[in-house]
């Protein structure tokens, strides 16, 4: 594989979203891979930390057909989907898609949509593909879906099923920013504008190349056991009462390739896994007393101090590494 493929495009895009959102390179480095691994994002944190911006900064910088719905009690899964309507000129019914046809979708506080229109989500995040009327018509190629919610308000909000959370990829929040870089943002330009000035930094072609080659990362049986050890703790802790499922497991591999891929390595290594594991699992457990996904995210810490690291040697052996070579 060539690593400098997925280098090139991933530096582009966190360049291109840095200049609008100060100082969390690491948030938006976070997003980039999950986009190579056609994975999709929830962004949970307190308002007016540039949760949305921080999104839409990222569409712009892909540069693919873009759509931003921002979710409302009375939305409803047609609005999403689109409709088929009697064109009377026509004389025949006529599908008008909705704004999941897109490739980058931003799903704005998501929680304040009903249960219902949720779900509708379901099959475009799981399958890349809508159901209408009985008949299935496929997303466009990248399709990617990031959302923001807000974790202090529950009036008027509906909590994500634990089914459609677990389709999220990664689950992430973005803080607040230190001192000196909130006075910086306090001098710059005005920051919509600055957005109405961001490029596409990458074409479809090179987004089709990097994800190529962030498949072909290796990984050795000592890492995939490691993988593993995190996976079955939590599946066994007495502080989960459910655990992580395989889809999350194969979300962690595919997020320590995509780790290691940005980092110019064709093999992961075992900091790849441990650095994408609270972003990956977090969001899906589900713990024995109610928490907050903050008390995830420190549940998953304490988990991850408990499973012990491979040593480095034997971690890249050739004889034992599996990949995808597409």
């Amino acid at each position: 594989m060539d690593p400098s493929i997925v280098q090139s495009v991933y530096h582009r895009i966190v360049s291109s979203v840095s200049k609008i959102i100060v100082g969390k390179e690491d948030v938006i480095g976070k997003v980039t891979c999950a986009f190579l691994c056609s994975g999709h994002v929830l962004l949970e944190d307190v308002p007016g930390t540039g949760k949305t911006m921080l999104l839409r900064a990222f569409a712009k910088s892909i540069g693919s057909d873009f759509k931003r719905i921002q979710f409302t009690p009375d939305l409803l899964p047609s609005d999403l989907t689109g409709i088929n309507f009697y064109n009377q000129k026509e004389g025949e019914f006529v599908f008008r898609p909705g704004p999941l046809f897109a490739n980058i979708v931003l799903a704005d506080e998501i929680n304040r949509a009903t249960p219902r229109t949720q779900s509708s989500l379901l099959e475009a995040m799981g399958e890349s593909q809508i159901s209408v009327d009985g008949r299935t018509m496929a997303l466009p190629e990248p399709f990617m879906v990031m959302a923001s919610q807000n974790p202090l308000e529950s009036y008027g909000t509906f909590p994500l099923p634990e089914a459609q959370i677990d389709r999220f990829f990664m689950c992430l929040t973005v803080g607040y920013m230190t001192r000196d870089q909130e006075m910086s943002v306090m001098v710059q330009p005005d920051r919509e504008k600055m957005l109405e000035d961001v490029r596409p930094q990458v074409t479809l072609d090179d987004i089709k190349r990097a994800k190529e080659e962030t498949a072909k990362v290796t990984m050795s049986s000592e890492v995939q056991n490691y993988l593993m050890d995190i996976i079955e703790k939590t599946r066994t802790s007495s502080l989960i009462a459910n655990g992580v499922s395989t889809r999350g497991t194969l979300a962690l591999y595919k997020a320590a390739q995509a780790s290691a891929a940005v980092k110019g390595r064709d093999f992961a290594v075992p900091e790849d896994v441990r650095d994408n594991a609270v972003a990956v699992l977090a969001h899906r457990l589900v713990l024995t007393s109610s928490g907050s996904y903050a008390e995830k995210q420190r549940t998953m810490t304490q988990l991850l101090e408990e499973v012990t690291v491979p040593m480095e040697e034997g971690v890249k052996d050739s004889d034992s590494m599996t990949g995808q070579d597409r």
